[in-house]
C-alpha cells in the first residue's frame, strides 16, 4: 500500500459512517431539553458523551503537537460535572471544538511523519494516536447513538 492510500484511509477512518453512524449524525438534531438528560440505566447524558470525546481528542492533538504537553488527570479531567444541562452556547462551542481538532487530527494523517515516535512520548508515535482518536471516538459516538435511542430521540 503506498503512503498516500494509508494516508487517505487514515483522514477517512477519523469520521468513518461506513460502518456505523458517525459523529455528525449522532450529534444531530439532539433537542435541546435532552442534551443533559441521562436515560435510564445510561451512565452519561448526550452532553457528558459529547464533551468526553471532544476533551479527550483534544489532550490527544495536544500530545501529538506540544513538546511541553501535561498529561491531565484520570478520569476527572477528561469529563464534565454530572448531569450538567449545556447551555446552546456550550453545545454548539462543543460541537465546533470537536470538529476543529478533528480537522487537526486529519492534517497531522496527511503531514506528519507517522511512524516517528512522539520525542515526549515512552513509544507513542502519531499513527498509534490517529488509531487511538478514531477507536476511541467510534466506541463512544457508539454511546451516544444508543443514549439518544433511549431518550426516543434518535432518527436514523
Amino acid at each position: 500500500m503506498s503512503e498516500d492510500v494509508l494516508r487517505a484511509h487514515l483522514a477517512d477512518v477519523l469520521d468513518w459512517k461506513n460502518a456505523h453512524a458517525g459523529f455528525d449524525a449522532a450529534v444531530d438534531g439532539i433537542p435541546a431539553d435532552m442534551r443533559g438528560r441521562r436515560a435510564d440505566g445510561f451512565p452519561h447524558s448526550p452532553w457528558e458523551l459529547l464533551e468526553h470525546l471532544r476533551i479527550a481528542q483534544r489532550d490527544i492533538l495536544e500530545f501529538c503537537v506540544d513538546p511541553h504537553y501535561k498529561e491531565m488527570k484520570w478520569p476527572d479531567d477528561y469529563w464534565p460535572p454530572a448531569e450538567q444541562q449545556p447551555t446552546g452556547e456550550q453545545w454548539e462551542r462543543s460541537l465546533a471544538e470537536f470538529r476543529k481538532d478533528r480537522a487537526a487530527m486529519k492534517k497531522l494523517a496527511a503531514e506528519a511523519d507517522l511512524y516517528s515516535k512522539i520525542s515526549h512520548g515512552s513509544g507513542q508515535t502519531i499513527l498509534r494516536e490517529i488509531l487511538l482518536v478514531a477507536d476511541h471516538n467510534a466506541y463512544h459516538v457508539g454511546q451516544l447513538v444508543l443514549v439518544r435511542r433511549a431518550l426516543g430521540a434518535w432518527r436514523g
